[in-house]
């Protein structure tokens, strides 16, 4: 691999890449947003400001908005309350939340008390009372079938970690209280680098967006520059080289990525690598940084 074959893709300074079910899904969205009550916006805790919808403000016109950090156990929970705080000044209600094992209670007791204001401007109205309707609206992968599913108490949803498994707006009745408006994932026309690279590590956009090889150098780099002591205990980096080869040659190494002629596999490493990171083996990260 040359170097500019490793560096190729962090050259770009904006990705372009919008699917057209994005497009249609926003649109959708502003139709029927009159009905809604209260906006769920999932986000990932390990990168609170790429993983967070940039135009929401213009597609949800204000509605009260409850932020919900996903993957919450997996982030560097130092760096990811700063964003809790920053978002919280913003005026946003946070929850951060590990979906697998936390009780949804501070959920429903946000909705319920947001709930209680617009019930009484209905009452003031002399209009009757009804479900609340959420609505449920993250980029893809982020948990956001997760917890609808928790919600539910049972698969309402299709689950998984690949982008793009809900492909369009359907509503869930949760109880008589509570009904859902569940949406396929958004992303927005254009990412810069850093977004990029962060949602692409972190399985948000399909793998065929960017080379594989200029993801995996983005992670070592971004490893090495906050948790160097995640590849000295993971992969046995006591010093990260210049060379972005030794370094893929030390893991390959360490990890048995051989291929038969007994050379390291560089696929087999990239693979290796964004496998621990979706599968939470490669934990306690936040990228983004206040």
């Amino acid at each position: 691999m040359s170097n500019n074959e490793k560096q190729g893709g962090l050259h770009k300074s904006v990705i372009n890449w919008y699917p057209g079910h994005m497009a249609k899904t926003k649109r959708q969205i502003g139709e029927i947003i009159h009905l809604i009550d209260i906006v769920l916006e999932v986000i990932d805790a390990r990168i609170p400001k790429s993983s967070k919808i940039i135009d929401m403000e213009e597609f949800t016109k204000n509605k009260p908005r409850i932020l919900i950090m996903t993957k919450y156990d997996l982030c560097d929970k130092i760096e990811t309350k700063k964003w809790v705080m920053y978002y919280e000044q913003l005026g946003y209600k946070v929850i951060p939340i590990d979906l697998l094992k936390d009780s949804l209670t501070v959920i429903y007791e946000a909705i319920d008390e947001i709930m209680k204001e617009i019930y009484i401007k209905r009452e003031n109205k002399g209009m009757l009372k009804r479900r609340a309707r959420i609505l449920v609206v993250g980029i893809p992968n982020v948990g956001k079938s997760t917890l609808i599913n928790k919600l539910v108490g049972k698969k309402a949803t299709n689950t998984g970690n690949k982008p793009g498994i809900t492909k369009s707006l359907n509503w869930i009745r949760i109880n008589q209280e509570l009904e859902l408006l569940d949406t396929p994932g958004i992303l927005w026309p254009k990412f810069d680098k850093e977004t990029s690279y962060n949602l692409a590590v972190l399985t948000a956009i399909k793998e065929e967006i960017l080379p594989i090889d200029t993801v995996c150098v983005y992670l070592l780099e971004t490893l090495n520059k906050y948790y160097p002591y995640l590849l000295k205990e993971r992969y046995g980096i006591e010093q990260f080289d210049e060379d972005i080869c030794v370094v893929l040659e030390q893991i390959g190494s360490k990890r048995g990525c051989i291929s038969r002629g007994g050379f390291v596999d560089y696929d087999k490493v990239y693979a290796l690598l964004l496998k621990e990171v979706k599968d939470g083996v490669i934990r306690n990260i936040t990228f983004d940084r206040l």
